[in-house]
């Protein structure tokens, strides 16, 4: 014994790691040459970007609608970020017990997880075009399809959430006689709450932005929409700053509530 360690320089997952990060800094790379620049003057290019900043974020204003109809665009997309993350979370919950590997059978939990990589692979614009094609484009076809998708991401991660307790506590439980329900509900649930709050409610954050986006690619309405209308119809950029001020004092709004609603569900548990 020498008393040196060895270190594995090299592994099938570094390989692989730094042939993606290679093939992605040559695509950057070649991206940049290949792009047709003809007649363009960076320099203006570039003062023009940071005038048109400077109007949108130093000189708001509204043309097109009053400050109380933003705000109930904005109530619209927090709504509708809210109900697909509701409707989703809780099938998600229900699901989730069962998919996880020390409460579920094994068939079933393998079945459910590979469903859910299945709706995770698909983004979340795409599941609502695809429902879009029977629903049409509109709040119905955004509804269905961020719920769709807020059902699979809330499943993996409250079933990776439950997976998480210790087996012994589950052991001594069933030892006493305790029934599976008995166990969800008196050690599994409350030992899991901080866990499901603080993903719900990152499903949350995430869902309002996305409604936000759906408000303008599908028609769904709310704050999105009018971003749409005032940016690519009426070229306002006064607007389009007012509206991306709603939208970042929201957001920062959420971001306060889900760190004071963990901190408590951290307490709670």
């Amino acid at each position: 014994m020498t008393g040196r360690i060895r270190v594995r320089r090299f592994g099938a997952d570094s390989i692989a790691l730094a042939a993606t990060l290679t093939v992605l800094v040559g695509v950057t790379i070649g991206g940049f040459f290949l792009l047709d620049l003809k007649g363009l003057n960076l320099g203006q290019a570039t003062a023009k970007m940071f005038h048109d900043l400077g109007i949108m974020f130093f000189s708001p204003g509204a043309d097109h609608f009053t400050l109380p109809e933003m705000g109930w665009g904005l109530l619209f997309t927090l709504a509708l970020g809210l109900l697909t993350t509701v409707i989703g979370a809780i099938p998600a919950l229900v699901l989730g017990l069962l998919a996880a590997r020390n409460l579920g059978p094994a068939w079933l939990s393998w079945l459910l997880r590979g469903f859910v990589a299945f709706v995770r692979a698909v983004p979340t614009v795409l599941w609502v075009l695809i429902f879009a094609v029977g629903a049409g484009l509109g709040s119905v076809a955004a509804v269905v399809g961020m719920t769709f998708h807020s059902f699979g991401y809330l499943l993996k991660a409250f079933s990776e959430s439950f997976e998480e307790l210790d087996e012994g506590t589950l052991e001594a439980l069933k030892a006493t006689g305790a029934s599976w329900l008995s166990i969800v509900t008196q050690a599994v649930i409350p030992s899991s709450l901080a866990a499901i709050t603080s993903w719900t409610f990152l499903r949350f954050e995430i869902n309002f932005t996305t409604a936000v986006a759906m408000g303008a690619a599908a028609g769904a309405g709310g704050v999105g929409f009018d971003l749409f209308m005032a940016s690519g119809f009426y070229f306002n950029l006064h607007e389009v700053g007012l509206l991306t001020w709603g939208i970042l004092a929201t957001a920062v709004m959420l971001e306060w509530g889900a760190t004071r609603l963990r901190d408590t569900a951290r307490v709670r548990s």
